[in-house]
């Protein structure tokens, strides 16, 4: 908590629904954050909302014993935001028909609000859109990539202060962008997609570890000199040094933000990232004037961006 989340004004609550967790935030209306929640996610519907009614008690009496009246909640899935629902949220148990999530949370926030304080109001977007709004609260920057580095692969955008959504919700699949013709079958359909060389999950395939989060201790391997483990890290920073180049080369982002779980890795990341990105620049006077390792960035470490971004979703209209 940075401060009491009972003195300020214009608070909001943010949710940011995932298949293992759900984090839940109290910030003020300028991103602050005041309070955090964490809770287990137990799939299914009544799961779901149990988990999350979990994290809205503890926010509520972080809160002063009431919600605030505007709560954004980030989901996977395929987001319907006029109606509040989603769908083919696989990893939630909601791959049914549309579920009315919003009016479910509301429905829950309702029993937690002050008598007369009125209903509150709950706007319900995709967790990779939600993130990225967060990565641009966090930021301040209003032309910007973020690149989640998760169990899979994608990136946001807020071009010239705008989230932008894509006309079928599908803007920056990345990971689906097929590389390899002659590479595994992704979960897509697809051959040789990005994200099964640049994901948390192309990761925990090229070096499991039952201590560490994969990732760390890739990396932790490649640099006391494992030579199996330096090939898995190099392939890794090429593929995501890959997609921070396609970013560069289509939309241009004055800023690229790495995050997701990988990024937790933090410098060493983004590091290798940028040292690969000048490699591929060495033999290319064009690629080495658009300077993409200069633009590269963090989520800064321990900052719930999806959270933060959920809450805030509303100012991205």
């Amino acid at each position: 908590m940075v401060r009491d989340a009972r003195d300020a004004a214009g608070a909001r609550v943010g949710l940011d629904i995932g298949a293992t967790k759900i984090l839940g935030v109290v910030v003020a209306a300028d991103g602050t954050v005041l309070a955090q929640a964490r809770e287990t996610t137990v799939a299914g519907p009544d799961g779901v909302l149990a988990s999350a009614g979990a994290v809205l008690e503890r926010l509520a009496a972080a809160a002063g014993g009431s919600l605030p009246a505007v709560i954004g909640v980030g989901v996977p899935g395929i987001v319907d935001r006029a109606a509040g629902a989603v769908k083919h949220a696989v990893n939630l148990g909601l791959d049914g028909d549309w579920f009315p999530l919003a009016a479910r949370i509301g429905a829950r926030a309702g029993d937690l609000r002050q008598p007369g304080a009125g209903a509150a109001r709950v706007t319900l977007e995709n967790d990779l859109n939600a993130a990225t709004w967060g990565a641009h609260v966090l930021s301040g920057a209003d032309d910007l990539a973020y690149v989640s580095l998760g169990t899979g692969l994608a990136a946001g955008f807020v071009l010239d202060g705008v989230l932008r959504r894509g006309a079928h919700g599908a803007a920056g699949e990345i990971g689906h962008v097929p590389v390899d013709p002659a590479g595994e079958l992704c979960s897509c359909g697809q051959k040789g997609c990005l994200e099964l060389v640049a994901s948390g999950s192309a990761v925990t395939a090229a070096w499991p570890s039952p201590d560490l989060p994969a990732a760390e201790a890739l990396f932790a391997a490649a640099s006391a000199g494992d030579p199996a483990a330096v090939a898995a890290r190099d392939r890794f920073v090429h593929g995501v040094a890959d997609a921070v180049r396609m970013l560069g080369l289509t939309v241009d982002p004055a800023v690229i933000i790495l995050g997701g779980g990988v990024a937790n890795l933090g410098a060493p990341l983004r590091d290798a990232v940028a040292a690969t990105l000048r490699t591929q620049a060495a033999t290319s006077p064009f690629l080495a004037s658009l300077d993409l390792a200069s633009r590269l960035r963090l989520v800064p470490q321990g900052m719930p961006v999806g959270a933060l971004g959920a809450a805030m979703i509303g100012d991205a209209g």
